[in-house]
């Protein structure tokens, strides 16, 4: 049984723009389809510049390849804090102020959301200048891979302040209900990242080849291209908020309203990078063949990503605008409605690779062993796929509600379960497969857990 505040309880609404009351009153699956689009179409984008730069740095020789496997958890560690995590904060405090006819306090919210993104980026830029190298050596870089590390990311993370600013300033216009803009300008960016990356990375066109920092240049000058395009667009009075920093005064409540969202949040992709290097660490002792079949496994699963984030980002305006207005009723339907969306279409997709995986396994290998190992993969994770699009759906819907801790604790016991499962399993000795049975099962204790926070956590006052 769920538990939720009155309806009648709360008081009568100020008036609302059109496309924000839309939000609040329009048919739910179909508006949530609308939202889901264009995000899943800018995370496609994404996926396509990592299959781009791994091309560019491939063609750079196997020294570069091994550099930037010791970069990639650092990049995808500021890349899912700052848009899904403290994007979806954000989001969420800005879609509950317009739910509740507060465009003034939206407004400001915003401008706080900036202050909290520069401090994101900035936070990332020292770390990983002053302790970078410190990192890679502690996951095994050595000499020229390490060199090469060092390299790529100074250049990426001198520009952590515009990733952050594009993600968050993308999530204030995401949390007004406009997905389209934010999409159309983060395809922009990958296809310029793309071009640049491949230009300076690879020397083409008869431009200077710089190498591993060339292809990092390539997202430091897009991204920070967005950014500024992003600011000037929401100060110019285009966007659905109208921000003024003349009027602008800190206000600690905002900064609370954002974080306590937002930053418990952050936890979930910590601990989901977490679980990665881990397993990946277990599985590594199987042998290099078991460990090239989970690679080949879990490359669907980052594939699939864009489909549980499309719909969970575009529930969270619609989430937060019905808890603004006091309609906690819908805002659950919401949240169910987008997990169902998410957990059937990743879940179909893990249960066809589960009954014939060399649909996807031929792509890639044609080597015995690797397939058999990412055969085995398949059988025993695909079919939990289901849990796994429709948990991260629920997390980002419980941030529009902010009530985000249930599913960060959802994440916990996955991570719990791969940590402590596989070094048992490893210390008996079992067979490999055992370990892919143990990630199908920390999938679907994540997914059933986080439905259980969101089923019986009391939404409202």
């Amino acid at each position: 049984m769920t538990i939720d505040a009155p309806i009648d309880a709360v008081p009568p609404l100020a008036p609302v723009a059109s496309p924000i009351a839309g939000l609040l009153t329009a048919p739910i699956l179909p508006t949530l389809l609308r939202l889901a689009v264009p995000n899943m179409v800018a995370m496609v984008g994404s996926t396509l510049v990592a299959i781009a730069e791994t091309s560019y740095i491939g063609r750079l020789g196997t020294i570069p390849l091994a550099a930037i496997a010791l970069v990639f958890p650092f990049a995808m560690l500021t890349q899912m804090m700052s848009a899904g995590a403290m994007g979806g904060g954000v989001s969420s405090a800005i879609s509950r102020a317009l739910g509740a006819g507060n465009r003034e306090r939206a407004a400001t919210l915003a401008l706080h959301a900036a202050i909290i993104g520069l401090c994101g980026g900035l936070f990332f830029t020292v770390m990983m200048l002053v302790f970078g190298r410190s990192f890679f050596t502690l996951l095994g870089g050595r000499e020229r891979v390490l060199e090469e590390a060092s390299g790529y990311s100074q250049v990426l993370f001198s520009g952590a302040v515009a990733i952050w600013l594009v993600n968050t300033l993308a999530s204030v216009i995401r949390g007004t209900g406009d997905m389209r803009l934010p999409s159309m300008i983060l395809i922009g960016a990958s296809v310029l990242q793309i071009a640049l990356g491949g230009t300076l990375g690879l020397g083409l066109f008869g431009v200077k080849q710089f190498g591993m920092p060339g292809v990092a240049s390539g997202q430091l000058i897009a991204f920070s291209c967005a950014a500024i395009f992003f600011l000037w667009y929401l100060l110019s009075g285009r966007s659905r908020l109208q921000l003024d920093f003349r009027t602008f005064h800190f206000e600690r409540a905002m900064f609370l309203d954002i974080l306590k969202v937002g930053a418990v949040a952050c936890l979930s992709p910590l601990q989901t990078v977490l679980t990665i290097l881990i397993f990946t660490k277990i599985l590594a002792t199987f042998g290099t063949e078991m460990l090239a079949g989970y690679g080949i496994g879990s490359r669907l699963e980052f594939l699939l990503i864009p489909i549980t984030f499309a719909f969970g980002i575009a529930s969270v305006p619609m989430v937060g605008m019905a808890m603004g207005a006091g309609h906690v009723a819908r805002a659950r339907h919401v949240a169910w409605t987008a997990a169902a969306a998410s957990g059937l279409t990743v879940g179909t997709i893990g249960l066809i690779v589960a009954l014939d995986p060399a649909l996807w396994v031929s792509l890639f290998t044609r080597d015995p062993g690797v397939t058999a190992a990412a055969h085995s993969y398949f059988h025993w994770a695909g079919p939990a796929f289901v849990f796994f699009g429709m948990g991260v759906s629920l997390y980002f819907s419980s941030q529009g509600a902010a009530r985000v801790g249930g599913p960060v604790l959802a994440s916990t016991a996955r991570l719990l379960i791969v940590a402590i499962g596989g070094i048992g399993l490893m210390t008996a000795q079992a067979p490999a497969w055992t370990l892919f049975a143990l990630v199908g099962g920390a999938m679907a204790v994540f997914g059933l857990l986080t439905a259980a926070s969101v089923a019986f956590v009391r939404w409202g006052k």
